[in-house]
């Protein structure tokens, strides 16, 4: 690992951040993936995102438990979403080499702006529970798109997913954004486990680094936790349209602007 003492305090402090991000609404890795590749700069890509899914982990599991001991878990969309995301995620990454940017961005930006155009439209999405909503049949939709189909994505590419997650658990079983949260820092930790094995097995994970910023994330996760739970939907709903309009300019600029 040849990482300068300054490039390594701004990784441990976007750690930090990350973590916050990640705790509160999930997108950690916009801010992290970034700052991996300029502060590390002899880092492959397949490095950078195999040390991020390690530090996560760390943040997510902190979030995952922190929101568990201080608000209910819909552990049946939950736990299978969890479960299913653990192999879907591991196929994403096995993956991930073979899939140019190119070849997603296009379909994710639109996504993304579907999303905060959906958010934004219906104000009163989140913010309160709407169990009516929570049907079988939406159950089953919920545990399918979050454990097949938002897991693959973070296995192949990975900023966004605990976003994705959070609006899928809203708009499809009624979840406030705070219950969202918390159902997605579960899936989260399944996906991080599955592709966290698939890039270990491939040797791809700087430890030290990796085990250095998880520190960091952990303490961020555990403060963005805890203010998401005493804070409401109404703040975890402003953090949300935040962070999906940031994934938005960065991917549109690395579509249209850096390429």
């Amino acid at each position: 690992m040849d990482v300068d003492p300054l490039s390594l305090t701004t990784l441990l402090a976007a750690a930090a951040m990350a973590g916050w991000i990640d705790a509160v609404v999930g997108g950690g890795g916009l801010l992290l993936l970034p700052v991996l590749m300029v502060a590390a700069p002899g880092m492959p890509v397949a490095s950078a995102l195999a040390t991020n899914k390690l530090t996560a982990i760390a943040g997510t599991t902190t979030a995952a438990v922190t929101y568990a001991r201080r608000t209910k878990i819909d552990w049946a969309v939950a736990g299978p979403a969890a479960g299913l995301a653990m192999c879907c995620a591991g196929v994403g990454a096995a993956l991930a080499g073979a899939v140019p940017a190119s070849a997603y961005r296009p379909v994710v930006l639109v996504v993304l702006v579907s999303v905060a155009a959906f958010v934004v439209l219906r104000p009163r999405l989140g913010v309160v529970a709407q169990p009516h909503r929570r049907t079988r049949v939406r159950v089953g939709v919920a545990v399918v798109v979050a454990g097949v189909g938002i897991a693959l994505y973070d296995g192949l590419v990975g900023p966004g997913t605990g976003t994705f997650l959070v609006v899928a658990f809203t708009a499809l079983v009624g979840a406030d954004f705070v219950h969202g949260s918390a159902m997605a820092k579960v899936v989260n930790v399944g996906t991080n486990l599955g592709a966290l094995a698939v890039f270990a097995a491939t040797g791809h994970v700087w430890w030290l680094l990796g085990a250095a910023m998880a520190v960091c994330n952990i303490a961020g996760a555990a403060l963005g936790a805890r203010m998401a739970l005493r804070r409401g939907s109404g703040f975890v709903r402003v953090v949300l349209l935040v962070v999906v309009l940031a994934l938005v300019g960065k991917l549109g600029f690395d579509q249209w602007v850096a390429a």
